[in-house]
């Protein structure tokens, strides 16, 4: 029996019963607030000041609906969206599908790996390669809890980096207060040139995660199993919408809260563009503490995304390839392509912002099948989308390509 089974069945304390069902959003939600999360939001901030805090507003309000979907999808079908997918596709689009799949989950597990790098190396001044390694370790002692002591054990762990991402992006708001007439100004939709169109896209798409839309499925059912009961589904549903919005807002929070730091104390500052050159702004502005504080959420991001970023990849492989790799091996096979970058040098930000648009590129193919498996009422009965959702989840896939079809055009100097 789950411990969603023993708290749905309990009269009494609501309150405490709706806690004990949090949990699997919050675990999705570290994959919004990433290394990734960190190198586009500090870009933005400090080459263009408040100007893009509408496409972080935006993204995340898309990842409130988006995420909420994939669990609901998960809790009404006993199934992930990559097992949906596996099962209604026929062999070679399927493999198709899982390579494209597994790109994403790759551009994700370098944002990730090469990010605690970078912190370990503020922190300790190790090479980017030896803390890449350290990185990769310390993500399969994590996996390994999931594996050895259940999924439960693994939120709470991923739930406590996650207040520590936190308390490490937030910090520097607290000394250095931030224009607000300059942020609200903010939010009115603008985009200038080709280089705000392609920092516009990695932004949403280190915000949209793919391989979160994939996981968060994967995390409800497992979380808390598939109940035959329309009543125990239709709880799970309502604290699931809880779970979403809390997660999501802590995380909308933080990645907002990254890019007011950028443009209140960074805008202008020479260097400040990359993230070893902004830790040193922040330090040199706000002193070493708020400096090592913000160096240790950036670590904290990194060990924990990596670890929920490999649960996600192992799901993809295992719903559309029908084959189970343990969590530990696949971790260690993904840790490669990420080390050869940390290896040959390339530059850690400019590889992290690269990644982001990567992952915008993928976010329709999660989508716009998310969106029609919870549209489908014969797969969903009772539980299938309202008509308001249904319009708001396909204004939000038609944005996100209608976007990512303008950054190609510039890209490849369509009307230049």
């Amino acid at each position: 029996m789950t411990s969603s089974s023993l708290a749905v069945g309990r009269p009494v304390r609501p309150w405490r019963s709706r806690l004990a069902l949090l949990g699997p959003a919050f675990v999705a939600s570290v994959a919004y607030v990433d290394p990734g999360n960190v190198a586009a939001n500090i870009t933005a901030g400090s080459r263009y000041g408040y100007t893009l805090v509408w496409v972080l507003v935006m993204a995340n309000a898309m990842a409130v609906i988006v995420q909420y979907q994939s669990a609901k999808l998960g809790l009404a079908t006993g199934h992930s969206l990559p097992e949906l997918l596996g099962q209604r596709l026929r062999p070679t689009p399927r493999r198709l599908y899982w390579v494209q799949a597994e790109v994403v989950a790759g551009a994700t597990d370098l944002a990730e790996v090469i990010g605690g790098a970078v912190a370990l190396h503020l922190l300790l001044g190790l090479p980017l390669l030896a803390g890449g390694v350290i990185i990769g370790a310390a993500s399969m002692l994590l996996l390994a809890v999931q594996s050895a002591r259940g999924q439960r054990r693994f939120e709470v762990i991923v739930m406590t980096l996650l207040v520590i991402i936190a308390a490490g992006f937030l910090a520097p708001l607290v000394v250095s207060p931030f224009d607000l007439r300059g942020a609200l100004a903010g939010l009115v939709p603008r985009l200038h040139s080709a280089d705000m169109v392609l920092l516009a896209a990695s932004m949403l798409g280190a915000t949209v995660m793919p391989h979160a839309i994939y996981l968060h499925s994967a995390l409800a059912r497992d979380r808390h199993g598939y109940h035959p009961a329309a009543e125990i589904r239709a709880r799970l549903i309502r604290v699931t919408r809880w779970d979403v919005a809390l997660a999501l807002l802590v995380a909308g929070a933080v990645n907002i809260g990254m890019l007011l730091v950028a443009a209140s104390s960074l805008a202008g500052t020479a260097g400040t563009d990359t993230i070893a050159g902004t830790h040193a702004a922040i330090t040199a502005a706000l002193g070493p503490a708020i400096g090592v504080v913000f160096a240790l959420g950036l670590l904290a991001s990194g060990l924990a995304s990596t670890s929920v970023g490999s649960y996600a990849g192992a799901a993809i492989m295992s719903g559309l390839l029908h084959k189970r790799v343990p969590l530990l091996l696949r971790r260690l096979v993904t840790l490669v392509p990420a080390l050869a970058v940390l290896a040959v040098g390339v530059e850690p930000t400019s590889a992290l912002v690269l990644s982001q648009v990567l992952l915008s590129f993928g976010i329709p193919f999660a989508l716009i099948p998310l969106i029609r498996l919870t549209g489908n009422r014969d797969l969903m009965g009772d539980n299938v989308d309202s008509p308001a959702l249904r319009v708001a989840s396909w204004t939000s896939a038609f944005l996100i390509v209608a976007l990512n079809v303008v950054l190609l055009a510039l890209t490849l100097g369509v009307g230049r």
